[in-house]
């Protein structure tokens, strides 16, 4: 499990990878934002706090906030006035993806704990930012309800708030024509999050998000998350090689993550597998049929199955306007809490959740429906797939991430 707060130290060396979420403002998503140039790059320390307190025998987000920390002049600047980190229009840019075109008739639901009572406002000022369409109660498109499905909602909680944030923009980011469905769980344990499960499943939802994590645990244990017909994500976790549940069940696509960077290729991206993302073998559940033939190394359920953009030193650009630990506004976020509504997302514009299985991904496996990551790792294990990126399926990444929606 992560300390709640890590240090990284960050010189001239790294700055192109902190670098690459230097971005200035701006209202326009038609083409992908800019890095900015440095002025002088600097030798200074990042400060990453997990948003969520691990409280025991609660399960906890994997949203990871910047808090500190440039790396130049123009350098990133979290709790800010205008956004940096990446934008709607990098993640569509390097992930090839229809959003201006696809998702409508899809309803992505994102299920955590506790209330964001700023949620909707919040949500509206990062569409307009972004120049994306309005997602608003009154217009239909977004919709809050608790676990039962009414408008009395679960206490308030400043850590929660900035997941509910991340989700939600992360939804916008990548489809913005899908409508949104938030349930609020009562409290931060499996059981309460798994009703939550249920009761977006109950209300329509065609793709349920999951940014939150414990302990392995049975299907059987937890029976909340085998919804046929909806394409339900969960993320790996932020705590490098190891497993945790959701993400684990045999019933979700395991979300796993990378550090994404700008690059001369002919793709314009690089990726390599996140250090923190979670990966390895579930010893409680049974194995997807579809990972048979990608020599996972687990005899269960191995995780992940594909994956996204996660590390915060390449982090997205979030709005969250309840002030927690002393930040509001503009901030940046990385952890597995990107990468999972972002593939959700991904689902929703391919629209085949109806008759998809999270097999999917691994039957229409190839390079033209993903981009496999073969450098980085998160830890030492044997097999080294398990921890170590490879050509084809590894544990950090699964299959790689999306490049368009054909794997999806």
């Amino acid at each position: 499990m992560r300390t709640p707060q890590r240090i990284a130290a960050v010189g001239i060396a790294a700055f192109a990878v902190v670098g690459a979420i230097a971005f200035t403002g701006t209202a326009q998503a038609a083409a992908p934002s800019k890095a900015a140039t440095p002025a002088t790059a600097v030798t200074t320390a990042k400060v990453r706090t997990d948003a969520c307190a691990h409280v025991a025998r609660q399960v906890h987000c994997d949203a990871i906030r910047i808090t500190g920390g440039t790396v130049s002049a123009n350098g990133v600047k979290p709790n800010a006035a205008t956004p940096s980190g990446y934008f709607p229009a990098d993640l569509q840019s390097a992930y090839k993806l229809p959003s201006s075109t696809a998702g409508v008739g899809q309803t992505v639901a994102i299920v955590d704990a506790f209330d964001d009572p700023s949620a909707e406002a919040d949500l509206g000022v990062y569409r307009a930012q972004f120049g994306l369409p309005a997602c608003t109660t009154a217009n239909g498109c977004f919709r809050k309800v608790s676990q039962t499905g009414t408008t009395s909602y679960p206490r308030k909680n400043g850590g929660w708030a900035e997941e509910i944030s991340l989700d939600v923009d992360m939804v916008s980011a990548i489809c913005p024509k899908c409508h949104i469905l938030l349930v609020e769980a009562t409290s931060a344990t499996t059981a309460n999050l798994g009703k939550a499960v249920n009761e977006a499943a109950a209300l329509g939802a065609t793709e349920i998000s999951n940014s939150y994590g414990g302990g392995d645990t049975a299907d059987t244990s937890a029976p909340y998350y085998n919804h046929p017909g909806i394409m339900i994500t969960a993320s790996s976790g932020d705590s490098a090689f190891g497993v945790e549940f959701p993400a684990s069940s045999r019933y979700v696509t395991a979300v796993g993550g990378t550090t994404l960077n700008r690059s001369t290729n002919a793709r314009g991206w690089t990726e390599t597998a996140w250090a923190d993302a979670g990966s390895g073998c579930s010893t409680q559940n049974p194995a997807l049929s579809g990972q048979a033939s990608f020599n996972t190394g687990c005899a269960k359920r191995a995780v992940a199955d594909v994956s996204a953009v996660a590390d915060p030193n390449t982090g997205v650009a979030v709005y969250d306007s309840f002030a927690y630990q002393g930040f509001s506004g503009w901030l940046v976020f990385g952890g597995t809490s990107v990468s999972s509504p972002i593939i959700a997302s991904v689902y929703a514009l391919a629209g085949n959740a109806a008759s998809a299985t999270n097999n999917y991904p691994y039957a229409h496996d190839s390079s033209s429906t993903f981009n496999d990551v073969t450098s980085g790792s998160n830890g030492t294990c044997s097999p080294t797939q398990l921890c170590h990126a490879r050509v084809g399926w590894d544990g950090p990444t699964g299959l790689g991430t999306p490049n368009g929606v054909g794997g999806f």
